[in-house]
């Protein structure tokens, strides 16, 4: 009978590895996506917030930022688009870091909000930090990496999506539709 007790408290101890790794799969890309959110709302307030960045021309401002990154830009005519009303180019950028970053951090259309962080983070580093060298100095690209699995899974849990889905589930019976 000890033996039977000892397998039934190893396998126990196995199913509840089992249970804890289940768990740790099904809320990976949370801390991801708690991670990316946060620093897009920052990025896009701190941006309204600057004085100095909201304008065409001076020191930290828009203007002056991609004028500097214009030469040295893998696709340099991304910079001229923005160099034709930086300040509203700078809008832009804002507005989108914060919808992206709250559309992430609530879960609202999560691959969709996860694509225009992709977008944002590709665009500044074609343009910005492309020169940065070596290129792991450059956030940019890690950026834009990390918002691929967010792009491939969305936002299953915890999520305002995951609350439509739940809801359209039970409207249509319990099925997949």
């Amino acid at each position: 009978m000890t033996h039977g007790m000892r397998t039934d408290t190893h396998m126990d101890r196995i199913n509840g590895l089992r249970g804890w790794r289940d768990a740790a799969a099904h809320y990976a890309l949370l801390p991801l996506r708690v991670f990316l959110g946060v620093t897009f709302i920052y990025a896009g307030l701190d941006k309204l917030t600057d004085s100095a960045f909201m304008k065409s021309g001076g020191a930290g401002s828009i203007g002056d930022t991609m004028r500097a990154a214009r030469d040295s830009a893998a696709v340099p005519a991304l910079v001229d688009l923005a160099l034709k009303a930086p300040v509203g180019f700078g809008y832009a950028i804002a507005f989108g870091e914060l919808a992206v970053g709250i559309g992430t951090l609530l879960g609202l259309l999560g691959r969709l909000a996860a694509l225009g962080g992709a977008l944002i983070s590709l665009s500044l580093w074609l343009t910005v930090s492309w020169a940065t060298t070596p290129y792991y100095y450059g956030n940019d690209l890690a950026y834009l990496m990390a918002w691929i699995p967010l792009i491939l899974a969305g936002a299953p849990y915890l999520s305002v999506d995951a609350t439509w889905r739940a809801r359209r589930r039970r409207r249509l019976g319990g099925g997949y539709r």
